[in-house]
């Protein structure tokens, strides 16, 4: 294309100087170019053209740095013209693959959160599975990537998926820590959207940042068409093992591999990224990268080469980064005999004569049925009366029950009578958790808001049940105790997990089914977790735990266990096998990381299921114990291992300096951004009043009224973060903000006062554009400095010295060589060129330069644009070659690779082919769909390549400002 369109290019659009913030390739050929207005009509406005419309019309041009108009810069201690070039500083985006940003965030860092991003960054496509164990803080590794994307200008536009019960928390989250705006689009959020645009307007361009839920998504097909018309920078989809394909393709799934093709960027987080079979792992690796698996049931490891897909860490992994983070948990084991009303519905169990299919059956699938009533009587009595109801309607609803069922309903009915008999004072699993909670030792105070209490069971039964003894029992009002459990909506959930973060809310005991043991976080206020009854699936056990016990976690966690033993064998027996599984929780907590090892089918109902077919089989636990022992050998994790970085597992001690190089702190003239933003504010009110603001250097803190294009910017912002009066205060002291993110979860809106003053915060971008506006279209600052003793070591008296930026982007106009020069001139020549950074660290341009303001001739100056642009013209056509040598090769073996995969699954849909009965032709219309899928997908991803690694020839050139000495 002959004309270059790049970020931080300045164009002139119908007769307004804009600056291009983004370059996306569009379908007629030219780009939609997204820009903020720099003159005075378009300041503090933000418009996307079709850049081969506007060149037909003849209403677009990119401005010739050649004729840069000079500016004398007539400011105290040339304030103006030193805002100029640290907002243009700003404006450079890194092309490297170190951390730029993200580890400013608003947490306390530990150098394993940042291995994911670094992972990533090393890929040209930043696709990764992040599938660190529970606990381990995989929000924070993906806002870290993200915050590194934004950086990169690659991060406009983020979509985040998750479940219902998590939005809140994942916004809050994303929103306190790194200034990440995700509009909440629960289900009254997306009648919000509707409300507020045309029919016909797809509600995903509505915001550029938004959370949903994907269950909200599949449920409208409306929805659908949408997605398949939207396009984002980032997608996450969070706990990503729901959207895997377990044996069918799934609403879920198949919804997330529509989104996979929708965005350059995905991430994925799971602590349980498969099930047990390769097929699972491999549906979540081909919507990362579809030409990664041929075939799930054929791979090798060259297919996966450097590919960078997954990462995945345990607790164990990373133990010796995070003795300040993460507390040792202390676990309690109660136990307790069986009352004798207990027992004899335990006996009342074992005499019914279980049916199926109408005969009486003493085998597996009549013992099954046992179980199921057996596994409900483990809950609580209240949880098995429902169950055996619901196992006498069943039978009562047959057309004719035989006598052999009638039999069973005989039996059932008393069964019922002896639940019945189990009063709460005749409970044993009840009395001991009364005792527990009054003990002492145990030392959990109710009317402590800083010390809630989590009590889980599987069924919601015994928690309704729970409710109402515990509310009478332990003198609870109706508010103090709530149930959390799938069944209800999304606001719902949301409400009551913030609800249990408050510290002023009345809740104190929150009564969780297994929906709220994943992914959210309850360890705020919470450090005491209490299993009312032992979970069947050894995963569920360390999804329970990882609630409380979690990075951040500032109290010890204390897991509490209520175990029950019956003096009847058979009962004994199987409680014996839920006590085996508790210990293998513990064992792989200590010294294994993952809990799936051991019954290696990777999902909570698989484990539960052959937890239950043990059971009605009769199987000794201790031959139990022996059929589940720790290893790798399912095909999941053999694939899994495949695509694991194998230095990202291993503990890391790294020195200081080994540190270093994967951060890279960005140059700047000013100590720190509450400096810069304080200064900034000064110099806009320099002349004219514009903003209504205070700084408080000791504090840290920035005070500002929201002037209108501000208040404009955060229209279309979600709207908790509005500041309140309209009156926003910043601080750049961490500590005091992370007090400030503690506090506000007492408020009732529960969203910090305070806001985190760094570069990523839109007041900081609103503030750098307007900087960037103080500047007359298309000119440069000339700054006429004393001659002081610093100044001569930088600059001769009959020198001047051009500030120079190059930058060359690729074909998707993202860029990948952006450099600064200082251009020194001398007798009307260019003499020489070196990095800019280099040179201004050694001028020390800072405010305690005194200007004069002796006039200068411009004449001169001006005449040296062409020589200068040429020379950094001329050195970055050097840096342009060197790049293409570089990537020449890589990019032959990257499109060689693609061709052998493409081969590969090619071949593969011919051996599927071969193997089927059905009759040719229908064989043969299958083979053209198929090839035809693979390869549009293999073309689409070679052309994605081409587009990435292959750089515009020619480098767009701005000269900064320029500095001479006062004669």
């Amino acid at each position: 294309m002959e004309i270059l369109y790049a970020p931080g290019a300045r164009v002139v659009i119908r007769d307004c100087e804009w600056i291009v913030r983004r370059a996306d390739p569009c379908e007629d050929g030219g780009y939609i170019l997204t820009v903020d207005g720099l003159s005075e009509l378009v300041n503090g406005k933000s418009a996307r053209f079709l850049t081969r419309l506007e060149e037909e019309a003849g209403a677009i041009r990119v401005l010739d740095p050649a004729e840069t108009r000079f500016e004398q810069d007539l400011s105290p201690g040339f304030e103006k013209s030193r805002l100029f070039i640290e907002a243009q500083l700003r404006q450079v985006v890194p092309a490297d693959d170190r951390i730029h940003l993200g580890h400013k965030a608003a947490m306390d860092l530990v150098p394993y959160q940042l291995e994911p991003a670094l992972q990533a960054l090393k890929q040209h496509r930043q696709r990764i599975l992040i599938a660190d164990a529970v606990g381990l803080g995989k929000t924070l590794e993906a806002g870290i990537l993200i915050t590194e994307l934004m950086r990169r200008g690659r991060g406009k536009r983020i979509l985040v998926l998750t479940l219902k019960s998590m939005m809140t928390q994942f916004q809050k989250e994303m929103w306190n820590r790194f200034t990440i705006p995700l509009t909440r689009l629960d289900s009254a959020g997306l009648q919000r959207v509707r409300n507020n645009i045309p029919g016909n307007h797809n509600p995903f361009y509505y915001y550029d940042k938004s959370i949903i839920s994907i269950d909200t998504l599949k449920q409208d097909n409306e929805y659908r068409r949408h997605l398949e018309q939207a396009y984002w920078d980032i997608i996450v989809i969070d706990e990503a093992h729901n959207v895997a394909e377990r044996g069918t393709s799934s609403q879920r799934a198949k919804l997330a591999q529509l989104l996979a093709g929708r965005s350059d960027t995905l991430i994925m987080l799971s602590a349980t990224p498969h099930d047990g079979r390769a097929r699972s792992f491999a549906s979540l690796m081909n919507m990362l990268d579809p030409t990664a698996i041929a075939d799930p049931d054929d791979y090798v490891r060259e297919d996966f080469r450097d590919k960078g897909l997954v990462i995945r860490r345990f607790k164990k992994d990373i133990r010796d980064q995070v003795q300040q983070e993460f507390r040792e948990r202390v676990v309690r084991d109660i136990y307790l005999d069986a009352s004798p009303e207990e027992e004899a519905a335990y006996q009342a169990l074992l005499e019914v004569p279980f049916t199926y299919r109408g005969e009486h059956n003493t085998e597996r699938n009549g013992q099954l049925v046992r179980i199921g009533l057996q596994k409900a009587i483990f809950s609580s009595p209240a949880a098995a009366e429902v169950s055996v109801q619901q196992r006498i309607r069943k039978l009562q609803a047959r057309e004719q029950p035989t006598d052999d069922e009638q039999r069973e309903v005989q039996a059932l009915q008393s069964l019922l009578l002896a639940l019945r008999n189990i009063t709460p004072e005749h409970f044993s699993k009840y009395q001991h958790l009364l005792e527990l909670l009054n003990s002492p030792d145990y030392g959990w105070k109710k009317n402590d808001t800083e010390d809630r209490l989590v009590i889980f069971s599987e069924r919601i039964e015994t928690l309704n049940w729970l409710r109402e003894q515990l509310q009478r029992d332990l003198k609870l009002k109706d508010d103090a105790v709530r149930i959390l459990h799938g069944g209800m909506s999304d606001i719902e959930q949301q409400e009551i997990v913030e609800s249990f973060g408050k510290p002023e809310s009345k809740l104190r005991v929150l009564l969780c089914s297994d929906v709220a043991s994943e992914g959210i976080n309850l360890h705020y206020l919470s450090h005491r977790l209490v299993h009312f009854d032992l979970p069947w699936s050894l995963m569920v056990f360390q999804q329970r735990n990882g609630r409380v016990d979690r990075y951040g976690q500032e109290k010890t966690p204390i897991i509490t266990y209520l175990i029950s033993r019956s003096a009847n064998p058979r009962v004994r027996g199987d409680q014996r096998i839920l006590e085996i599984l508790k210990e293998k929780d513990e064992q792989a907590y200590k010294n294994i990381g993952d809990p799936a090892t051991f019954m290696k089918v990777h999902d909570t109902e698989a484990e539960e299921q052959l937890t239950m077919e043990a059971m009605a089989g009769g199987v000794p636990a201790e031959d139990f114990d022996a059929r589940y022992q720790p290893d790798d050998s399912n095909e999941g994790d053999e694939l899994l291992a495949l695509f694991l970085n194998p230095e990202a597992a291993q503990p890391q001690s790294e020195s200081g300096e080994e540190k270093e190089l994967h951060i890279a702190d960005s140059y700047s003239l000013f100590p720190d951004d509450l400096e810069f933003a304080a200064q900034a504010l000064e110099a806009l009110n320099r002349d004219r009043k514009q903003v209504d603001f205070s700084v408080n250097r000791e504090r840290r803190t920035v005070t500002l009224t929201l002037p209108d294009d501000l208040a404009y910017r955060f229209r279309f912002l979600p709207p908790e973060i509005y500041p309140e009066n309209s009156t926003l205060v910043l601080t750049a002291d961490k500590q005091r903000f992370e007090e400030e993110i503690r506090r506000s979860r007492q408020d009732e809106n529960a969203w910090p006062k305070l806001h985190y003053l760094w570069p990523q915060h839109p007041a900081m971008q609103w503030l750098q554009d307007k900087l960037l506006a103080q500047v007359a279209r298309h000119s440069a600052p000339v700054l006429v400095l004393p001659d002081t003793d610093t100044v001569k070591q930088a600059l001769q008296p009959d020198e001047s010295v051009f500030l120079v930026s190059g930058l060359i982007p690729n074909r998707k106009a993202h860029p990948v060589i952006w450099e600064w020069f200082a251009v020194r001139c001398r007798a009307g020549r260019v003499a020489d060129l070196e990095p800019a950074e280099n040179w201004l660290q050694q001028l020390g341009l800072d405010n305690r330069l005194p200007n004069r303001a002796q006039p200068v001739d411009l004449g001169q100056l001006e005449a040296l644009r062409r020589p200068v642009i040429e020379a950094a013209k001329a050195e970055m056509a050097q840096r342009q070659q060197a790049y293409s040598a570089r990537v020449e090769e890589e990019l032959r073996e990257q499109l060689e690779r693609l061709q052998e995969l493409q081969q590969r699954q090619l071949a593969h849909i011919e051996k599927q082919l071969a193997q089927s009965s059905q009759a040719e032709h229908f064989k043969a219309a299958r083979r053209e769909a198929r090839i035809g899928r693979v390869r549009k997908v293999f073309d689409e991803y070679q052309q994605w390549v081409r587009d990435t690694l292959t750089i515009e020839p020619v480098p767009f050139i701005q000269i900064i400002a320029v500095f001479v000495m006062e004669r």
